[in-house]
């Protein structure tokens, strides 16, 4: 039995494809026309083990829940949290710890995703299967089939196993799951070459597939994890989900300022010790002041917020986010690698091109909607009735499909190839109804791939005419003549071979069109082997399925913007580069195949993902390989898929993108977005809203850091100098929780600006907080220092108890942080114009409600007593608004500056 354990024991793997069908039998020590017998069955069964997927260790909820805590962001909302709770402050400590819970809640549930997608590939495999055993057929529970089994397939069936056939008729399965074909794979027994991809492989029949038509017998080579989808579910495993650059960035930020402020509150404490100006507990007080001011208590919301508001921009795109955080990535990405069908085009086959002895025609028009022209040099065409006419006739009588409209879309049931016919001859002006009624089928010769043609006869008042459409190479040999204007003419065969050779190097499929009036034939008489060689050649017709329109112009934009767009599908060289140039990916002849790639170390695929941006007939592992060598050149990599196939990838890339419409469970499980339209015009959309994300976080965080900086720097000035502390840690916590979130969160609804599409990627080294803005948060934070300390001083100069003189302080940082939220919605432009007070009504909503909020503070009795506050004479606020105003000149005068002097050196926005 050793033959048989290769199959399924995790040795090295044999190429079944290459083998012919009578020698698979003798290898796995069975009898294709009998099976197993049932003792053999069980004892191999107890060999292999069960047909299905294993389970993984699961990590325990109360493990996952944990893991969430091992961030460095936690660490110090916890901190803020618990040196909320040694002040008393029972409120505020709540709310940090439930945004800690939130944020823990989130990643607890998105690490489940994973397990989901997993499950998701376990849910594809058949239940049961008809098997051959002691020579009767037996329906036997799909997870007791082992190597060397006989399975049945009839139209219908979910294959269950992989299978090596052996025995064919007119099969046809639905692999676009597995190997992104869109179009159903014909099946063989024939061999093909060991090196063949898993969608060239067509005498095997892969486990999870559907058998659209046609019956076959085949014996079991794989089960379980050695399918297959066995194989696509191990990598999937596998594969761990990377940190997004957001995320990254921001722990590197927590980690600075973690460090910033142990080291800044030892050297004070030290300091202010050895000066002994401050009792140790009002020195206590101080450092934990400095400490609180530091941690950007309300920074995590203001992020999570601004996310969550592109979460539903995007939705109305019909960008679906799974996964909070990929909002922002989606606005670093550099690359997109893109399946090929449905997603850059319509998933619908459609005739472009025809070629007749009277010369080409382009034919317009949408996938299967009617609509369009067959258009002659550039001018619509009466359809002759010579030429056209009998093509068009041929369209719909010989034909099995139906073309039918359900919900205002056009569908087809059956063969794709055949459907599309049907809206070529709807252009020309035939229908089949009124076809069918002057011209009823009586014989035919259905299509079967041992012959690759399709015949009918059909009875007219005037006489019979044969119908017969199929494989040119096939059709050619029984043509002895060709159909013109003037009437039948002897075969050009080097005018059809040369215009056949040009369509398929535009990457269309070729079906020649062929009839013969009053053939002869009785009815009852039309066969295969009798098919007449004397056939009228009409013409050739090119079918492909057509970039969608608006997938050109979403390419072009992404180019505009920096985002290389590669194609990567599992269609034919040829037709893969043929479609990308259409859509300006590429030159339109270049393209890496599968083959290929198996062929490159890992160094060597790295350099030609530099230079090639289409790749064909990719497995799960070259995708899974592409998306790497990708990321190891330091792009951000958004990764399209619709099938189990993708997967991996999918989840591999920063950012896995699923099809809403077509995509399976497992790839939407395993991704990050889901495209609601299958549409990739969404994807650039959804990259622009992106972008606007990571503007918006990094404006809200230029706005919050320097009430930060200028709080601990104010409370250092003082442990230095040895004052009064102009602010307590309790108005501390009520700035950094309160007006920095309420007005911080209004940058979050900030619109696109004009250019944001125009602009290249953001640099993966990129930090969140670049040297431009350390330079603006010290700048206005050392401007609201010093604004802050002289009301401080000023109105305590005047008499004013220390409690009245903080509240003026704190009141002061509100104000300029109320005059500095309209400053730094422009990083460089001015805020003085109309444009900057108007396009964001959140802004005044925000303003308002921080004002009432600083009265209450300020003139509230239960708010004064927890806050430590004083009401201020109205002489006080003129003062505080006039100095508001000037803080807000004192910034637009150092944008200006920057504006004009310093931001075309090179490095300085870095």
């Amino acid at each position: 039995m050793g033959s048989t354990e290769i199959a399924g024991s995790g040795t090295a793997p044999v190429s079944w494809h290459a083998m012919s069908a009578e020698e698979i039998g003798p290898r796995f020590e069975v009898d294709p026309a009998r099976g197993l017998d049932a003792a053999e069955a069980s004892r191999r069964l107890g060999t292999y083990g069960p047909n299905r997927l294993p389970r993984g260790k699961k990590k325990g909820p109360l493990a996952r829940f944990l893991a969430q805590l091992n961030n460095v962001l936690i660490y110090v909302l916890l901190g803020a949290g618990f040196v909320k709770l040694m002040l008393s402050f029972w409120l505020d400590a709540s709310i940090i710890f439930a945004v800690v819970l939130l944020n823990t809640l989130l990643g607890f549930l998105q690490e489940g995703r994973a397990e989901k997608a997993l499950d998701s590939i376990r849910n594809m495999l058949s239940a049961e299967a008809r098997v051959l055993r002691e020579g009767a057929v037996r329906l036997v529970p799909a997870e007791e089939l082992v190597p060397g089994d006989i399975v049945l397939l009839e139209s219908g069936d979910k294959v269950p196993a992989d299978l090596r056939l052996v025995e064919v008729k007119n099969l046809r399965t639905e692999e676009a799951a597995l190997t992104g074909e869109s179009v159903p794979t014909e099946k063989t027994v024939a061999t093909v070459a060991a090196n063949a991809t898993v969608g060239d492989r067509e005498n095997m029949a892969f486990s999870g597939t559907m058998v659209v038509s046609g019956r076959a017998s085949g014996v079991v080579v794989a089960t379980g994890d050695k399918t297959e989808l066995g194989r696509i579910n191990q990598m999937l495993a596998e594969v761990s989900t990377l940190e997004t650059p957001l995320l990254r960035q921001i722990k590197k930020f927590g980690y600075t300022i973690t460090a910033c402020i142990g080291v800044l509150s030892v050297l004070l404490f030290s300091w202010g010790h050895w000066l002994g100006h401050m009792s140790f507990v009002q020195l206590f007080q101080a450092i934990v002041g400095i400490a609180v001011s530091l941690i950007p208590e309300g920074l995590p919301a203001l992020i999570t917020i601004t996310l969550a508001i592109g979460v539903t921009r995007m939705a109305r795109r019909n960008a679906i986010i799974r996964r909070l955080p990929a909002v922002e990535t989606l606005g670093s990405v550099s690359r997109i690698c893109s399946d090929k069908t449905g997603t850059l085009t319509l998933m619908e086959m459609m005739v472009t091109s025809i070629v007749t002895a009277d010369g080409p025609y382009v034919v317009t028009g949408n996938g299967y909607a009617p609509e369009g022209q067959v258009m002659l040099e550039g001018q619509p065409v009466e359809a002759p009735a010579e030429v056209l006419g009998p093509m068009g006739r041929v369209c719909v009588l010989c034909n099995d499909a139906e073309l039918v409209q359900e919900d205002g879309k056009w569908k087809v049931e059956g063969d794709p190839t055949e459907g599309a016919l049907f809206p070529l001859a709807a252009k020309l002006g035939l229908d089949r109804a009124g076809e069918s009624a002057s011209a009823p089928r009586v014989d035919m010769i259905p299509f079967e791939s041992e012959h690759k043609f399709m015949a009918t006869l059909n009875r007219r008042a005037d006489g019979d005419m044969l119908l017969v459409k199929g494989a040119p190479e096939v059709i050619l040999e029984h043509c002895d003549r060709q159909q013109t204007k003037a009437g039948p003419a002897p075969l050009d065969r080097d005018l059809f071979a040369r215009e056949g050779d040009r369509l398929a190097a535009q990457g269309e499929r070729l079906l020649a069109l062929a009839w013969l009036p009053d053939p002869g034939l009785a009815e009852g008489r039309l066969e295969a082997s009798n098919l007449p060689r004397n056939l009228v050649l009409l013409g050739l017709v090119g079918l492909m399925d057509p970039p969608r329109v608006e997938a050109i112009d979403a390419v072009r934009e992404c180019h505009a913007g920096g985002i290389r767009v590669t194609m990567i599908t599992g269609d034919h060289k040829i037709t893969a580069a043929a479609i990308a140039g259409m859509l300006g990916i590429g030159d339109g002849r270049t393209a890496v195949t599968g083959t290929e790639i198996e062929a490159m170390n890992d160094a060597a695929l790295q350099d030609c993902v530099r230079d090639v941006d289409v790749f064909a007939r990719a497995s799960p592992e070259h995708k899974l390989r592409l998306v790497k060598a990708i990321q190891a050149n330091r792009q951000i990599v958004a990764m399209t898929g619709d099938g189990v196939n993708d997967a991996p990838a999918l989840k591999k890339a920063d950012i896995g993108i699923a099809m809403g419409i077509k995509g399976t469970e497992v790839t939407k499980e395993a991704a990050e977005m889901v495209l609601a339209d299958d549409n990739f015009a969404s994807i650039t959309a959804a990259v622009k809203e992106g972008r606007t994300v990571y503007n918006n976080i990094e404006k809200a965080m230029l706005f919050a850091l320097p009430t930060n900086v200028a709080q601990g720097a104010v409370i250092a000035i003082a442990i230095i100098l040895g004052f009064t502390l102009p602010i307590t840690a309790p108005q501390v916590l009520w700035v950094n929780m309160v007006t920095s979130v309420a007005l911080g969160l209004t940058i979050s609804f900030e619109p696109h600006e004009a250019d944001v599409m125009g602009r290249p990627p953001r640099a993966v080294e990129r930090p969140i907080v670049t040297r431009f803005g350390i330079w603006r948060i010290l700048f206005v934070g050392a401007a609201l220092v010093l604004y802050t300390l002289w009301a401080f001083f000023w109105v305590k100069s005047q008499g004013a108890s220390d409690p009245m003189a903080r509240t003026a302080a704190v009141n002061a940082i509100t104000l300029g942080q109320v005059f500095y939220l309209f400053n730094s919605r422009y990083l460089l432009d001015s805020s003085l114009s109309l444009r900057a007070h108007m396009d964001n009504p959140y802004v005044w909503w925000g303003v308002a409600g921080v004002v009432v909020l600083q009265l209450l503070l300020t003139y509230a009795p239960p708010l004064q007593a927890v806050f430590d506050t004083e009401g201020l004479p109205l002489p006080v606020w003129i003062g505080l608004i006039g100095g508001a105003i000037l803080f807000f000149l004192v910034v637009e005068a150092e944008k200006l500056v920057v504006r004009r002097r310093f931001v075309k050196v090179a490095g300085l926005l870095a």
